[in-house]
């Protein structure tokens, strides 16, 4: 398939879906015996790296985290405890980001009682 149908199918503007093939996160294959224009044809597993990608950025996970998962989830490069620790490592980093918001809401919270108190 084209790009323009990749894109309709994964949801993922072709610009986007530029972006991270140029990042190394997937390829796509360019007919060689067509010279005349530079279209590049992607199957049904940049489909699925896409639908990865979607779901791991979802969670918190960044395109450069992402690309390693990818070069080594599939590559059968990680073990199932290295998986697992990939996913605990993440989860800590939001368990600290929830821990920072937090903060960040409590101090929001005093300063508006603040605002009411005519202290600022």
């Amino acid at each position: 398939m084209l790009i323009n149908e990749l894109s309709k199918r994964t949801g993922v503007s072709i610009a986007t879906l530029r972006y991270y093939e140029n990042y190394g996160m997937f390829k796509g294959v360019s007919d060689e015996k067509v010279r005349t224009n530079n279209y590049k044809h992607y199957d049904e597993l940049v489909v699925e790296k896409i639908e990865i990608i979607k779901g791991a950025k979802e969670v918190g996970f960044t395109l450069a985290e992402i690309k390693d998962l990818l070069e080594n989830w599939h590559s059968e490069q990680l073990s199932v405890e290295k998986k697992i620790a990939v996913v605990n490592s993440k989860i800590n980093e939001v368990d600290a980001k929830i821990r920072q918001l937090t903060e960040v809401k409590k101090l929001l919270a005093r300063c508006i009682e603040d605002i009411e108190n005519g202290m600022c």
